[in-house]
């Protein structure tokens, strides 16, 4: 399915968490942006799991793939506002 670039391919359709909620679950800042909010279940399946590899493959799969439809919003946006000053 080809989706239109919105809200639920760049990966801003879940509510980041708030700083209480990510200090909780141990995030480093560095990691808080528009997809932590699936870095969190990747995180307590890894440690239910031992960080074995062949565990939570879909929950890393959607963590990565919004990481992904991120760094391409941003790119587009990018190439927009170059475009826009021309």
């Amino acid at each position: 399915l080809a989706a239109s670039h919105g809200a639920e391919s760049s990966g801003r359709s879940g509510i980041p968490p708030n700083k209480e909620e990510c200090m909780k679950h141990r995030i480093d800042t560095c990691y808080r942006d528009y997809c932590s909010h699936l870095l969190i279940p990747l995180n307590v399946c890894r440690y239910a799991n031992y960080f074995l590899p062949w565990k939570c493959t879909h929950e890393l799969h959607a963590y990565e793939k919004c990481q992904f439809d991120e760094f391409n919003y941003r790119v587009k946006q990018l190439k927009d506002s170059k475009e826009s000053k021309k």
